[in-house]
């Protein structure tokens, strides 16, 4: 069988229409699609199209006209009016904008440089406001604001004292909650009205959380998602009036829940959502379960997800997708049961090309169970395979089923990728999560070294063959890699990743300060943890390092400073050891513009066949 090989751009173009959303009263279709204007590189922009039912139809009238990058994530406001959020040059410091849907009038709610934004309530049933929290006032604190989407006028709705870390609003849209921080400990705050004083209602220490995610439907209680006495987060309610009595609702059983969701129609609770080895959902209502069922029935092999849906909740974008594909989207009418197709994600390649995305799992050295996935590449052997290690980001995240590009263009080129969610990853409960704290380079690290054995052991790696990769704090567990285990790997490819981490938590942005104390905690304090922490530094240990390696930056990464890519290069350089170094200076973390992405992952591809020979059967 001899495997199509597709073009870099097609796993990593954007889509040329996605991202669609229904307007309130079902009249009307927002998308994204890339436009060239003035003859610069396409960027996303949202545009708009009436619908005839469930067909688009007529002229489609594009709205936004940004030419530096694709915008981040949209939505609509009512029927009328476009809400979308833009950055500068990938630094974090979003804007908030309005666009008039007839007039196409475009108004910067948030125009104060150097200061970032974001939607904190869409205040449904108010047609002329949403709720919007900044940093202008004090770089480190989020105030929230009612924000005037047609005149651009904010008013002050909850000043921060200081530790504010999060808001919640209740279904009216008062900001009536808030979890305040001192690093340590974690505070849930409570007030009847905003015209009361905020109280303290629950305090754990932050190894303990108690996240809310929605008021009940009579606004005197709310949903949370909570670990307080268990270690797997479970669905509860707390009742401000006596908070330590939880009323427990759900628990998946192993995983922690990811979130929950509620009907603003019908005013229930509908679902809660967790991961295992793939995507799971518990129903709490009839409804919610039959329209899920209805419509994984008439798409059959794919998972379906309900996306954006009309006030009304009778038509809404269902998302479908497995592992091979990121999928097609539909318009699904509840009330004709009819599901009307808008497009397919990626055409381009056909999802039987692509790997399957199987489930896996190995002991760690000492007892722990790691789960992650492996993807073979298609028509090969799994025998003595060149193979991709690929540690995610975060470190408090994980890796999940689904189609991951990245994933598909290494196993079309004839890798084997390896993701592993090793200790620290979230999902597996407070004891696997607590148990990556001040382990950055050690245990955390032996994990990821343990399934590169595994790999071996199971015959599937060549061990001679063997590559890391991975970004931000995975490109953290690459430069670890390639320090403490020199010998293991015949490259490395490094993205926006952290080699100094002493230098790392010096430059975090001033909104991440108010958390730094937990941050010392969880990986280490540069005072009391100074030895550890310059052992585990990659940056600091240079000398060890033998690996061709490969390193990709953003000039204005907000996260993981460009002086942590540069303090890497200049001391392999000083060693002559090989490394190869891509600065892109309209990036931040992580590359998003198309010409970016692509010659990114060209130089990665072209770096990878050098040190690994993927064509070879040995």
């Amino acid at each position: 069988m001899t495997l199509k090989k597709y073009a870099v751009q097609d796993f990593f173009r954007n889509p040329e229409r996605g991202f669609f959303r229904l307007s309130d009263d079902g009249a009307m279709l927002g998308f994204m699609e890339p436009v060239s204007i003035d003859g610069q590189a396409a960027r996303m922009n949202v545009c708009v199209q009436a619908l005839d039912g469930s067909t688009p139809t007529g002229a489609i009238r594009q709205l936004t006209k940004e030419t530096e990058r694709d915008i981040a994530q949209y939505f609509w406001k009512g029927s009328d009016t476009i809400i979308y959020e833009k950055d500068f040059k990938g630094d974090e410091n979003f804007h908030v904008l309005t666009v008039d849907v007839k007039s196409g009038t475009l108004t910067d709610l948030t125009p104060f440089p150097g200061v970032r934004a974001s939607i904190e309530d869409d205040l449904e049933d108010d047609p002329d406001h949403i709720l919007i929290s900044h940093n202008g006032r004090n770089p480190e604190v989020f105030d929230v604001y009612r924000a005037n989407i047609r005149s651009g006028q904010l008013t002050l709705v909850a000043e921060n004292p200081g530790n504010i870390i999060g808001w919640q609003t209740d279904h009216k849209g008062h900001v009536r909650a808030g979890i305040a921080s001192d690093g340590l400990h974690t505070t849930l705050l409570y007030r009847d009205t905003e015209a009361d004083e905020f109280q303290p209602i629950i305090t754990t220490d932050f190894r303990t959380s108690v996240v809310p995610q929605f008021f009940t439907p009579d606004n005197r209680a709310m949903y949370a998602l909570s670990n307080r006495g268990r270690n797997y987060l479970a669905l509860v309610i707390i009742h401000p009036d006596d908070p330590d009595n939880e009323e427990f609702i759900f628990s998946a059983t192993g995983n922690d829940l990811d979130g929950a969701g509620y009907s603003r129609l019908r005013q229930v609770l509908t679902a809660a959502v967790y991961q295992s080895d793939k995507p799971q959902y518990h129903f709490f209502d009839k409804i919610s379960a039959e329209r899920h069922a209805c419509v994984s029935a008439m798409l059959e092999g794919y998972d379906v997800t309900f996306q954006s849906s009309t006030r009304d909740e009778n038509k809404f974008i269902v998302a479908a997708y497995n592992d091979r594909t990121p999928g097609s989207r539909h318009i699904y009418d509840a009330a004709r049961n009819t599901l009307d197709k808008l497009a397919d994600i990626n055409p381009v390649l056909d999802e039987h090309d692509m790997a399957p995305v199987q489930a896996i799992s190995y002991p760690s050295r000492d007892g722990l169970t790691i789960h992650g996935y492996l993807t073979l590449p298609v028509g090969r052997e799994a025998k003595n395979l060149p193979c991709i290690i690929n540690p995610h980001g975060g470190p408090w995240a994980r890796d999940g089923w689904g189609f991951n590009p990245e994933t598909q263009f290494l196993a079309n080129r004839g890798y084997c990728v390896l993701q592993m969610n090793f200790r620290g990853s979230t999902g597996y409960g407070r004891e696997f999560w607590e148990a990556s704290f001040g382990q950055w380079g050690l245990a955390m690290q032996d994990d990821i070294t343990d399934g590169v054995q595994w790999l071996v052991a199971q015959g599937i790696a060549d061990p001679r063959r063997i590559a890391i990769y991975g970004g931000s704090y995975g490109g953290y567990a690459t430069l670890a890699g390639i320090t403490y285990t020199p010998d293991l790997y015949a490259a490395a490819v490094d993205y926006v990743g952290v080699s100094n981490l002493l230098t790392f938590m010096n430059t975090i942005p001033p909104y991440w300060k108010p958390m730094l104390t937990k941050m010392h905690s969880m990986v280490g304090n540069p005072d009391t943890d100074r030895e550890r922490l310059v052992a585990t530094s990659p940056a600091l240990n240079a000398d060890r390092i033998v690996t061709p390696l490969f390193i990709a930056q953003g000039a204005h990464d907000p996260r993981v400073n460009k002086d942590e890519s540069d303090q890497m290069v200049a001391a392999l350089q000083a060693r002559s050891v090989e490394v190869e170094y891509m600065v892109k200076d309209n990036e931040g973390h992580g590359f998003h513009n198309d010409e970016n992405k692509f010659e990114f992952y060209e130089r990665m591809e072209a770096f990878l066949a050098q040190h690994l020979n993927p064509s070879s059967a040995e």
